[in-house]
This record gives C-alpha cells, structure tokens and sequence, in this order.
C-alpha cells in the first residue's frame, strides 16, 4: 500500500507572511502555527499558501502508515519513557524480533536471543527494564533489556504459552498470563530474571493482564471459560475468578485511573465487545460501533481517552472512548491487522503496530480528539 507522507519535526514550515501576498481580504495567517500535522485522508478545508505541497490539503487526518524494517508479525508494543522509546516484539522472523523506535517514524531492529513467538513487552521504571514473554522456545520463554537493544534469554518456571507481561511498580512485580497450563498459568517476577509460577483457579485461555494501582490490583482477562473468564489478585500470587459480563474473546484489558475504570476488549460477539469495571469484579457489556475483532485497548491520561485496535475489518480499525461507554470508530491508516497500541505521554503519540502489511506495519496518531 502506498506509504502517507509525514511531517518531520526537525524540519518545521517556515513562518508565513502575515500579509498576502496582493493584499487580499481573504489572507488566511498561520503565524506561530505550532505542532505535527498528520493525516490518512484528505481534507475539505481550503489549502493555505505557503505551506509546503506535501502538507497542503492533509490537515484534517489523524493516522498515518510508518516504514518498519521488516514485515515480522509484530504483536506487542509498549512505550519506555526513561528511554525516550517505543519496543515490539514479534512471533516471526530470524534474529530480527525486535524493533524500537524514538518516535514511531524510525524504528530499528533489534537482535533477539532465541527466535521464539514473543508477544507481549512492557518496561519497569523502578528496574530500567524491558521485559518479554513467549509462546514458544524451550524453557527460555522470558527474554530482558535494560535498552531495547541488548537482550538476554531469562527461564521460565515452565513451557506454558506465556502471552501478557505487565509491571506492578508499587510491589516492584512483574506479573505475566499464560494460554496454556495446570493451574501454573501466572508467572511473577521481581527482577525479571527468577520467575514463579503462581496457582491460578481456573485453566483458562489467559490473554491479557494489567495492574491498577489504584487498587493495588491485578487483572486478566480470557478467551474461555463460562462466566468466569476475569481473574484479579492483589498481589500477584493469589488469585480470584471473577464472572465476566459476556462469554466471548477477552483479548485485551487496561487500566484509567482517572476514569477509576477497567476496560476489556473483544474479538468476537455482536455489538457488545467492551466491558468496563470500577473493581475488577463487576463487569459491565458496553456497545460497539461495528463488529471488529478487537485485539488491544490502550489509555491515554493525557487525552482521557480509550484507544483500541482491531485486527477485521475496513478503514474502521480504530475505536476511541473518553470513558468506555460511548465509542467513536476512528480510521486507521490502512487495513491491516493491526494488534497492539501503546501511548507515549512524552511525544503525545499513540502508537500500533500490525501483524500484516509490506513494510508498513505501525502507525501513529497524533492530536486525536
């Protein structure tokens, strides 16, 4: 697909004159014009002279293609901002899975020790590091970086399809899920280097977790189960079923704590593929624009907004929510499958990336509301 044009900051427009250039009543003045302008469709409003030809008529978009160095199946993202750097792991590729970026523009691959199906990546300010986990491998399923660029192959306490990391900051804990397992489908680490296996209550398809600290709570979410696919702990090591408003795919869950709220997305069901929860115990079916299979919810404190990726459908990928009750479709800058999304407070970006594409598998908003 064609790559959308977008605007380098270290090259910002030159000043407009404040007077046209014939003295025309019309003149439109863009004197101390400030920000990125970004875009996936075209706009409506009138072209403003003196801005530069690949700007003219893309005021009005908000998603925009970035070239990735390779066309991996990149599945997890998330933003360090003691690093100034996004990081995405992949399940594909020879030595090449990962890619970081200090933008979302330009990303470099990164060399990863094992080629296993890594599929989700979260970082620890307390101990300046990333963490990974993995679907696949040996015993080495936990991989760790204090840059996003040196990696070290940690152990895992079994061979469970490990599929979501999160870091609690205020048990200095990571905490990650498993699809697969007896009862062993939660692994905790305080370094990311010794990791316990943890008893869970149910032998559920676990897909996500998170951490409010709000509550001082974990929280995941799965795939399967009857009205119990919610789990929550305190502190990562005891755990309770919690029934969830609908038996569908929960593949995604987050935390606002300026909403107070939890919020879960869904592959699959009709148009009730998000649920919300003040505590993680009661759930609450909220409606969905259109049927997508939601993969990843993200939030934006700076925005106050939900921002969630889907991996069906048309220019309708994206969906946002200032308090995940009432949903807007937004468009995403192509349709590909698109799998994680990460904000980063310091750039006023969302971020995604895709599992599909030709050398096109992240995008990036900004300004969305």
């Amino acid at each position: 697909m064609t790559e959308k044009e977008d605007y380098d900051i270290s090259h910002p427009p030159t000043r407009h004159a404040t007077t046209h250039q014939d003295g025309g009543a019309d003149e439109i003045s863009v004197q101390d014009l400030a920000g990125e302008l970004t875009a996936v469709q075209k706009s409506t409003l009138p072209k403003v002279a003196g801005l530069p030809a690949a700007l003219q008529g893309i005021v009005a978009g908000n998603w925009t293609s970035c070239v990735t160095p390779a066309d991996n199946n990149w599945f997890g993202i998330c933003w360090s901002p003691d690093l100034g750097l996004f990081c995405a792991v992949t399940y594909s590729g020879s030595g090449n899975r990962i890619m970081t970026s200090p933008d979302g523009i330009n990303w470099s691959i990164g060399s990863n020790p094992v080629d296993n199906g890594w599929l989700s990546v979260c970082w620890s300010p307390e101990l300046t590091l990333f963490a990974a986990v993995s679907y696949t491998g040996t015993i080495e399923r936990v991989m760790t970086s204090p840059n996003g660029l040196d990696w070290t192959a940690r152990t895992a306490p079994n061979t469970n399809f490990w599929w979501s990391v999160c870091w609690s900051p205020e048990l200095g804990l990571f905490c990650a899920v498993a699809k697969t397992g007896t009862n062993n489908q939660v692994m905790t680490s305080p370094n990311g280097i010794d990791w316990t296996a943890r008893t869970t209550p149910d032998e559920q398809e676990w897909q996500s977790v998170c951490w409010s600290p709000e509550l001082t709570l974990f929280c995941a979410v799965a795939i399967t189960g009857t009205g119990n696919r919610v789990m929550t702990s305190p502190d990562g090591y005891t755990w309770t079923n919690q029934e969830s408003a609908a038996d569908i795919d929960w593949y995604s869950v987050c935390w606002s704590p300026e909403l107070g709220l939890f919020c879960a997305v869904a592959r699959s069901g009709n148009l009730d593929r998000v649920m919300t929860s003040p505590d993680g115990g009661t759930w609450t079916i909220r409606t969905t624009p259109v049927l997508i299979g939601w993969t990843c919810v993200c939030w934006s404190p700076d925005l106050a907004l939900f921002c969630a990726v889907g991996y069906t459908g048309g220019t309708n990928r994206v969906m946002t929510s200032p308090d995940g009750i009432n949903w807007t479709i937004r468009t995403s800058a192509t349709n590909q499958e698109w799998t994680g999304v990460a904000w980063s407070p310091e750039l006023a970006l969302f971020v995604a990336v895709s599992r599909s594409g030709t050398g096109n598998r992240a995008m990036r908003s900004l300004f969305y509301r």
